[in-house]
């Protein structure tokens, strides 16, 4: 099959996508994912909706309602009135029963979307999943098991980390991550928004790169008319969103949110032993795997400071949609539904001085790109002076195998910023409390990252590299 041009984007997911279709051999083919970053979307459009049997879990609905119907896309598919299951195991036989009038088909393709939520309790659904694929589907030739999850949590554990039967038998996962900016401005463009790259940037710095939120932008209106309508307005479908999405996502949900909520508010991170005493909760495997779970679903990144050990890293939020809702959106009780377009311009760049730092964080490739050192091997951390006053701290420091560290400073600004002499010369007395204090013997680079480069003077001679707005669209 030929990469599909109504994906945008996923091109090494179609490439894995196209590798399972061409193999002649059974393919058990998970794809998850965080809510809204476009599974469905992507099975459906590569297989252009040419499925031998399709169908959907329906969120929180008991097994009666979800093997009713089962067997009504059965009927439909096979063109045969079928009685109902009793069970999982029986829904599962009937399937079988209906692909074996196929055997002369080369290729066979099922799609089972939303599994995690057919696994209602005491329903049996998983163990009869594990007899269909260990006792028919692996050994049927050419039968291609295409299945989707939101539920993290369900697709890490109970499927990809099943301990039973379907242990290791998912032959190709594929995890589904948010869209770059490069891809987003792509997305717009599809859907009627030709916004300029400094739109898109202030786009992505609230939505993320989730491909649903994005398509819910009107072409006729300004980003800041979109946003009060989607967050701020009478029926605002991104207000209610954030409940929803960690309930729908994880199990024991209030967990996750209490993590997410907690480092809202420690932007530079908290170690583990930080947070789990900020949140009050015990440090237990329930806390390994919700950091787990939130990192895989890009909501938090990982990282260590500057020769620290492991055990010291640090866990930041770095979900844009999250950061947006919990800073401006949640608890907030006005009646303003212009409350994004009034708000002060103080306030507003306060937040994407920050958030710009992040969409930086999310395309480290492109900056490292931009750098020339994509295929140099390096170690991504930050690091906080120690001894400082000032509490002088680089936010993303890239320790490269050529013996050259960058020390990134990371500035949002509407227009090109303007290095000053008091600038500069604090950008050098950091580079050296750096060196004094991490006793480095490599050579230091300062580089600064800002949208749209700076205004030329004798000042810029301080700095070994800058990356704009146009190296992060690479």
């Amino acid at each position: 099959m030929e990469h599909n041009p109504k994906i945008i984007g996923r091109k090494y997911e179609q490439e894995v996508l196209q590798r399972c279709v061409e193999s002649p051999r059974a393919e058990f083919i998970a794809v998850y994912g965080r809510r809204r970053i476009g599974k469905t979307f992507l099975v459906k459009q590569y297989f252009n909706d040419t499925f031998d049997f399709y169908i959907s879990g329906i969120y929180k609905v008991p097994r009666a309602e979800q093997l009713k119907r089962w067997q009504s896309q059965l009927n439909k598919y096979s063109g045969k009135k079928r009685t109902r299951p009793k069970d999982w195991f029986e829904a599962f036989d009937q399937l079988c029963d209906y692909l074996e009038t196929h055997k002369k088909k080369k290729r066979l393709i099922v799609f089972i979307d939303e599994l995690p939520w057919m696994d209602t309790p005491k329903s049996g659904f998983l163990r009869a999943l594990e007899v269909f694929w260990n006792t028919w589907g692996a050994n049927r030739n050419g039968l291609k098991l295409v299945v989707c999850g939101s539920a993290t949590t369900w697709m890490t554990n109970k499927l990809l980390g099943d301990k039973g039967g379907l242990h290791n038998r998912v032959t190709r996962p594929i995890r589904l991550a948010p869209f770059t900016l490069k891809e987003t401005e792509r997305y717009l463009k599809s859907i009627g928004l030709d916004w300029s790259q400094s739109e898109v940037l202030d786009t992505y710095m609230i939505l993320g790169g989730t491909p649903y939120y994005l398509s819910l932008l009107r072409p006729e209106l300004s980003l800041r008319q979109n946003i009060d309508e989607l967050f701020f307005g009478r029926d605002a479908v991104l207000k209610s969103e954030y409940e929803f999405m960690f309930s729908s996502l994880f199990n024991k949900a209030h967990v996750y949110r209490n993590i997410v909520e907690c480092l809202s508010k420690k932007l530079k991170g908290l170690t583990r032993r930080k947070l789990v005493e900020e949140i009050k909760i015990a440090d237990s495997g329930m806390v390994t795997e919700a950091l787990d779970n939130l990192e895989k679903c890009d909501f938090i990144r990982r990282y260590k400071a500057f020769g620290k050990r492991q055990r010291d890293v640090l866990y930041q939020l770095t979900d844009m949609y999250t950061l947006f809702y919990l800073r401006f959106v949640k608890g907030y009780n006005g009646m303003n539904e212009k409350a994004w377009s009034s708000l002060s311009d103080g306030k507003r760049n306060s937040w994407a001085g920050y958030a710009f730092e992040q969409v930086c964080l999310i395309h480290l490739n492109q900056i490292k790109k931009a750098l020339g050192i994509l295929g140099i091997a390096s170690d991504v951390c930050s690091w906080n002076s120690a001894n400082d006053e000032r509490g002088a701290q680089v936010d993303l420091v890239i320790d490269r195998s050529d013996k050259v560290v960058n020390l990134c400073e990371m500035k949002y600004t509407t227009g090109r910023f303007e290095l000053t002499r008091t600038y500069a010369e604090w950008m050098s007395e950091r580079k050296e409390l750096f060196r004094n204090e991490t006793s480095s013997k490599k050579t230091l680079h300062l580089t600064l990252i800002t949208p749209y480069g700076i205004v030329p003077g004798k000042n810029t001679s301080a700095l070994q590299n800058i990356v704009t707005i146009g190296d992060l669209f690479e």
